[in-house]
């Protein structure tokens, strides 16, 4: 199965909350998709020995979100992503260029 996110969003939280530093937004195509991104990165982030605080959303498939402390990942479906509109929601958070 093909684990790739869309649409991959970051966002510097650092000045507009107090219990992350940074948003990581992304799209996948189905529910499999989502959680498969989801699982990818909490397996590759272990074998780095990075620690998941904690997912939500495994079972239902349309947000799946990933607390990895200082950062959290949301992983939606495109519909989910555009109702709750979170870039919107959080638009005084400076966007990240992360593409190199």
């Amino acid at each position: 199965m093909d684990n790739k996110a869309e649409d991959i969003v970051v966002l510097d939280m650092r000045k507009v909350v107090n219990f992350c530093d940074y948003f990581v937004l992304c799209t996948a195509a189905s529910d499999r998709r989502i959680r498969g991104v989801a699982e990818n990165i909490c397996e590759e982030l272990g074998k780095i020995g990075i620690d998941v605080y904690h997912t939500q959303g495994l079972n239902e498939g349309t947000w799946v979100v990933v607390d990895l402390g200082d950062i959290v990942v949301h992983i939606f479906d495109k519909n989910t992503r555009e109702f709750y509109g979170l870039e919107h929601l959080w638009q005084e958070a400076k966007r990240i260029n992360w593409k190199k």
